[in-house]
């Protein structure tokens, strides 16, 4: 990424951003490697501002990679965290730098929610017959006939529960049985 995408990628992701509550702060950016120049962030009266310079009498100094910043940027990666395992410098007052961090607050994921794959497949499988014999008697619960997408996982799912009804079938089950009465 260019030193011209980088600035402008956090000051696009630095203007949505709420920073009513900050005190005043400036702080240079020192991007090391691809993408290589400095930039300032600072906050003054609540308001926010990114521009392309270098800015002499900032509060702090941050020195990173320039992938570094845009994880930062983003909330994938906490400042914190980035200083104390070495991803980052920070020259200056590091007070001033985690009044800045806590805009951009790392965002953990929601844990995705799994639905009952057996809850889906039996409405469906009620649905399949009432279509064929007679949709116009059968098919009267309005909530059952609804959800079209259910009908993709039970095409699914029906392979899995013949392969289970095979497998059933070969098992011996009255062998255990017979030695038994013999005995």
């Amino acid at each position: 990424m260019t030193y011209e995408k980088i600035v402008d990628y956090v000051q696009k992701k630095f203007a949505k951003l709420d920073v009513s509550k900050t005190g005043d702060v400036a702080v240079q950016i020192d991007v090391t490697g691809e993408g290589e120049g400095a930039f300032y962030v600072a906050v003054k009266d609540g308001k926010g501002a990114v521009e392309p310079y270098e800015y002499y009498d900032h509060d702090a100094k941050i020195i990173a990679d320039g992938s570094d910043i845009i994880d930062i940027v983003d909330g994938k990666l906490d400042a914190v965290a980035a200083f104390n395992e070495g991803k980052i410098r920070v020259e200056g007052n590091v007070e001033k730098v985690a009044e800045l961090k806590s805009v951009f607050a790392v965002k953990k994921a929601a844990p995705a929610k799994k639905a009952a794959p057996a809850k889906k497949a039996e409405p469906a499988k009620k649905e399949e017959p009432a279509k064929k014999a007679a949709p116009a008697k059968k098919a009267a619960p309005a909530k059952k006939a609804e959800p079209a997408k259910k009908e993709e996982p039970v095409k699914k799912a029906e392979p899995a529960k013949k392969e289970e009804a095979k497998a059933e079938a070969k098992k011996p089950a009255a062998k255990p049985a017979k030695k038994a009465a013999k005995k």
